[in-house]
């Protein structure tokens, strides 16, 4: 695990505007720190670097771990995941009240992976929506 310098996290979180680049949380509504995290993981020989890093909330990150794809439709091949350095997540992603559903095979493969709509982050983003607070 490669440490990242706080000037680059910052850079990273600034250019996210403090969002999850994701999920869309808010940093501001979170109980938790975010995280700069390698989009293309260092195990997979990404670079600690300001092209290889997305500001996101811890969920989103220890569900992505250090994974790049997941299986596509019956497992016959791979489906990268959402890119937040070259995809556009409007592309990827319908947002309806505080739950995300992927209209692509990256998004929808993101979308489960990241377990976006598990029913714990769910009620969160529905709550914050309800109160103008998401996304």
């Amino acid at each position: 695990m490669s440490s990242i310098p706080s000037s680059l996290k910052k850079k990273v979180a600034q250019r996210a505007g403090f969002r999850c680049e994701y999920c869309l949380l808010s940093e501001s509504v979170s109980f938790y720190n975010f995280h700069a995290d390698h989009v293309k993981s260092a195990k997979h020989g990404g670079l600690t670097a300001f092209e290889n890093l997305a500001y996101c909330c811890p969920d989103c990150n220890y569900f992505k771990g250090s994974d790049v794809a997941t299986y596509g439709e019956n497992d016959a091949y791979f489906v990268r995941f959402f890119n937040p350095r070259k995809d556009n997540w409007e592309d990827h992603f319908e947002l309806n009240q505080g739950a995300i559903t992927g209209k692509t095979e990256i998004g929808i493969a993101t979308e489960h992976i990241f377990k976006f709509n598990e029913p714990d982050r769910l009620i969160f983003r529905q709550q914050l929506f309800g109160l103008s607070l998401y996304p």
